[in-house]
């Protein structure tokens, strides 16, 4: 069962010593059509990939510490092929959470029938505790929820295992 209060994000990733998988599922997130980084994407604005200052941050600057200190972050997102104009928006910036230390890799949603997904995504730290994140249905945060159980770990590391294993890295991924 899930612990409340659920524990900060980021004092979670702080804290982990080995490893830290996040597995993303949704075609789409917290989408601003008007204003923000989609909407200046959709405007044709694209990072500088030699302007580091422009990137995003906070994010980035915490996993370049945790990547420092030996943690190995890797994040599989599975995605609908075609691609949706968000993941197009996800791709084109993934060069950074690289840069960062991040391992990505993609995995097209109907390689992924076979493999016996969690409800949600998440994140899981030290093979031992999941970070659940919630969305509402246009993709908006409501919240997150810490799981400490070896049963939810043990579900967690097994899909994100069978997620990797069949996804492709970043650099070799091809947008359809």
């Amino acid at each position: 069962m899930p612990s409340k209060p659920p524990h900060a994000f980021t004092d979670l990733l702080a804290g982990a010593t080995r490893s830290a998988v996040h597995l993303e599922m949704r075609d789409s997130y917290a989408v601003d059509y008007e204003t923000g980084p989609f909407a200046e994407w959709r405007a044709g604005h694209r990072l500088d990939p030699a302007d580091r200052s422009s990137w995003r941050r906070p994010w980035l600057s915490i996993v370049e510490e945790a990547t420092t200190r030996g943690v190995v972050i890797r994040r599989a997102r599975i995605v609908s092929e075609p691609v949706s104009e968000y993941t197009r928006f996800l791709h084109s910036f993934t060069f950074t959470n690289l840069a960062a230390g991040e391992k990505v890799r993609w995995l097209p949603r109907r390689q992924a029938s076979t493999i016996a997904l969690p409800g949600n995504d998440y994140w899981l730290f030290d093979d031992h505790t999941v970070y659940w994140n919630h969305f509402t249905g246009d993709g908006n945060s409501a919240g997150g929820e810490v799981a400490d159980d070896q049963a939810t770990a043990k579900l967690c590391s097994e899909a994100f295992e069978a997620v990797w294993a069949r996804a492709t890295p970043h650099d070799q991924y091809e947008i359809h």
